[in-house]
């Protein structure tokens, strides 16, 4: 079953306090000129994300997890990357099996979908007959208690019969009502809801977006007011997916200006306190995504979520994390429906008299499309498996998701529609009919850019609090703005603040960047490993002396913040990539692990592919034309669009 967080033990007064990891921020952007507004909304977020880390036990938090000790420890640990191998029980098999069974069999059917195109109700209830919608509750409501190990995984595999479906079970299990609900409702409220929504009686969605609040959480304006034993809500949300009349969602709204969480059933039918805003969408066309507006809608007081254990957004950053592995499971799935529509159309298009799929640029594409989804499948792996073990996974999420909705992008984008040209543009094509599902990803669960910020912030608190935070108080307290080290008074202000700073400095420019031990693997994986080790071990320096650079405004530089970050996340892609695929028995995810860590070297030291490189590239798409790649055996392609005589 999924791990759930534990509570933390009695607080260690060597640990940084709760409000003392919020202060770091907090202070920077006070004394940075930020205004009061700013630093009252940024300051909510802080601890908000702190209520999140004191559910893990301590080895689980942020601080000591994989990707922050691969880049603040020495030497790495490789074992912190490998990631766990996939043991399904046989009961959690068989609803996985029957599942798939029935997407494939209703696609077979033509009635996967009514006549606005949405999953049909139908393919939800006999879903929900065969344990789908209860894949990750517990047994004792009804579920399967499904490992997020083996969930994940599976998602991939459902992605390959219908994406849409396999969406709907991350948005219903990770970011709807079950995860919040498990984690941090009270008995009552699990023995009330989980076994509806494991049964599938009940399908849920997550509330959180509003017209004005997006990445800026804090603009929340939906709010519960107190009337009796109930709450009276008014307000208005956006992009919902999932949301029909009768689910149960999660509310996101302010409770005295505090965010809560509402557990709330919807009515059968919309009526003058209940209404849904219907607007068109590109994206998410085969669900339900839509607007709910709520006039003194009334929920139960007995459906507010624990507000002691996290407020609202706590709660919402705690279910994004299995959102964001999901999200890259999807990925894997849906970049093979890709290869295995280019494949067929590489042996039938004919060019100067040869397939295409003896011609060099569609080889390159297709070696590297496989990359991409080993990548993903390497991700999703290895976070999950943290999940499992108790981890937060903050940051690992974060380079999952990122990784996989642009993987995703890249793949419809530069491989998938330049291969297909411009019939990847005909109506009924599956680029040209899902080009929108194939790009919007990166929005979903935090844009990119945003999240490479997120991931950098969570990367240098720890270290700003110990090292830069007393050097701030200490300016603070002797009014110094501006610092300089040639002034004697500065200096003398500083003595005591600044010790263990150069003390860290000192020990960083003597250390001796070592290997790390390794498993038994193919040599071309194992320099990859020594590459990225290599490259994190120096990362350090590069990290302190950006936030020694800019100090206070180092949370104007967004985009330094992005960049830095990026690259710190495709060191951590190749380690997680290399490890997995060496302990991998197929020699063509071997190859596709290593001309894709081959590219992110490429990319992080700026040279140019070599002709090795190349030729490894071209050896690997002939073997997956030929039909090599064996997770799409057996996937139907979809029809080749305006046929031609090719004999004329």
């Amino acid at each position: 079953m999924t791990t759930q967080p534990q509570p933390s033990p009695p607080h260690d007064p060597s640990r940084p306090t709760e409000d003392g990891m919020a202060s770091f921020a907090e202070t920077a952007l006070k004394m940075g000129g930020k205004s009061e507004e700013e630093s009252r909304r940024t300051g909510a977020i802080d601890k908000a994300d702190d209520q999140v880390e004191m559910l893990f036990k301590p080895q689980y938090q942020t601080v000591n997890s994989p990707a922050h000790r691969a880049i603040w420890e020495h030497p790495l640990s490789a074992e912190l990357f490998e990631s766990p191998a996939e043991n399904t029980p046989a009961d959690v098999l068989r609803v996985m099996d029957r599942s798939l069974e029935i997407v494939r069999r209703h696609r077979s059917a033509g009635s996967l979908l009514n006549e606005q195109g949405k999953i049909t109700t139908r393919v939800m209830q006999d879903l929900a007959e065969c344990g789908y919608w209860g894949l990750l509750v517990d047994q004792q409501y009804g579920g399967s208690a499904a490992p997020f190990r083996s969930f994940a995984p599976f998602l991939t595999r459902m992605a390959l019969a219908d994406p849409t479906v396999a969406g709907l079970a991350s948005v219903h299990g990770c970011i709807g009502a079950v995860d919040p609900v498990r984690t941090f409702g009270t008995d009552e409220q699990r023995q009330r809801f989980l076994p509806k929504l494991a049964s599938g009686e009940k399908l849920s969605a997550f509330a959180l977006t509003e017209p004005g609040a997006g990445s800026d959480l804090t603009a929340l304006k939906t709010r519960a007011e107190r009337h009796g034993d109930s709450f009276l809500v008014n307000g208005e949300k956006l992009f919902i997916t999932n949301v029909v009349p009768g689910r149960v969602i999660g509310l996101v709204c302010l409770i005295d200006n505090t965010p809560a969480v509402l557990v709330c059933e919807l009515p059968d039918q919309e009526n003058e306190h209940f209404q849904l805003k219907k607007y068109g969408l590109w994206a998410l066309k085969q669900t339900y995504n839509q607007g709910i507006v709520f006039r003194d809608f009334r929920v139960p007081v007995q459906n507010l979520l624990d507000p002691i254990r996290g407020n609202g957004l706590t709660i919402a950053y705690h279910g994004l994390n299995l959102g964001r592995i999901a999200l890259c499971a999807n990925a894997a799935g849906t970049m093979r429906l890709m290869m295995a529509s280019m494949i067929p159309w590489a042996h039938y298009r004919v060019t100067y008299g040869q397939p295409i799929a003896k011609r060099e640029l569609v080889l390159h594409r297709l070696a590297r499309l496989a990359s991409l989804v080993v990548g993903c499948d390497a991700l999703v792996a290895w976070c999950s498996g943290l999940i499992d073990q108790g981890y937060r996974g903050e940051m690992e999420c974060i380079v999952a998701k990122i990784f996989g909705s642009e993987a995703q992008k890249e793949a419809a984008i530069e491989l998938y529609m330049k291969t297909h040209g411009g019939r990847a543009f005909l109506h009924g094509h599956m680029f040209g009919d899902n080009v929108h599902e194939y790009l919007a990803p990166c929005i979903y669960e935090g844009e990119g850019e945003m999240l490479s910020m997120a991931f950098f912030k969570s990367l240098v608190k720890h270290h700003g609090t110990t090292y830069f935070e007393p050097v701030g108080k200490a300016l603070q307290a002797a009014g110094i703005r501006k610092p300089n080290l040639l002034n004697p008074a500065h200096v003398w202000a500083l003595r005591h603040a600044m010790g263990p700073y150069a003390k860290w400095m000192i020990g960083q420019k003597v250390r001796i960047p070592r290997q790390p031990p390794l498993p038994s693997m193919p040599s071309e994986l194992r320099a990859h490993v020594e590459f990225a080790s290599q490259m994190l071990q120096r990362s350090p320096m590069e990290i302190s002396g950006t936030m020694r650079r800019f100090q206070l405004k180092l949370a104007d530089r967004q985009c330094r913040m992005a960049e830095l970050s990026g690259r710190l996340q495709s060191l951590i892609v190749m380690l997680a990539t290399s490890l997995y695929a060496a302990r991998h028995g197929d020699e063509i995810v071997r190859s596709a692990a290593d001309i894709l860590c081959q590219n992110l070297q490429q990319r992080l030291q700026g040279t140019r592919p070599s002709d090795r490189y190349f030729r490894l590239a071209n050896q690997l798409g002939e073997k997956i034309v030929d039909g090599g790649f064996q997770s799409i055996t057996g996937l139907q392609p979809d029809e080749i669009m305006m046929p031609y005589d090719r004999a004329k």
